[in-house]
């Protein structure tokens, strides 16, 4: 399973829509074996969807995650103007280290 986030950028400062997730998972083709999806309205830079999916590959999960995203935004009103930008693999810190857990080297316990 893989992780794709899907950066959507809006129109002006547009918030993104509630039921975005929603919208997005109802849209999901069969063959694209999405599993779930979330909305991160107050991501940095830009809005956040993230898409959870079965794929053979990353390339193949990120493409998937495009052309779902990519309809989504034709289909629905609430996103005339809107644009994506990015779909990929978000790059993680492994757990203890950087942005998700406390600073220093994990063998020493230092901070």
């Amino acid at each position: 399973m893989y992780l794709i986030h899907a950066r959507l950028q809006p129109p002006g400062a547009q918030l993104l829509p509630e039921d975005a997730a929603v919208r997005a998972l109802a849209l999901a083709l069969p063959e694209e074996r999405v599993e779930h999806v979330s909305a991160h309205p107050d991501a940095l830079p830009l809005p956040v969807l993230g898409v959870f999916l079965l794929a053979g590959s990353l390339a193949e999960a990120e493409s998937g995650t495009t052309a779902l995203c990519l309809r989504l935004l034709a289909c629905h009103p609430a996103f005339a103007g809107w644009h994506l930008r990015t779909a990929e693999a978000p790059l993680l810190a492994p757990l203890g280290h950087g942005l998700l857990g406390p600073g220093g080297s994990p063998s020493t316990g230092l901070r």
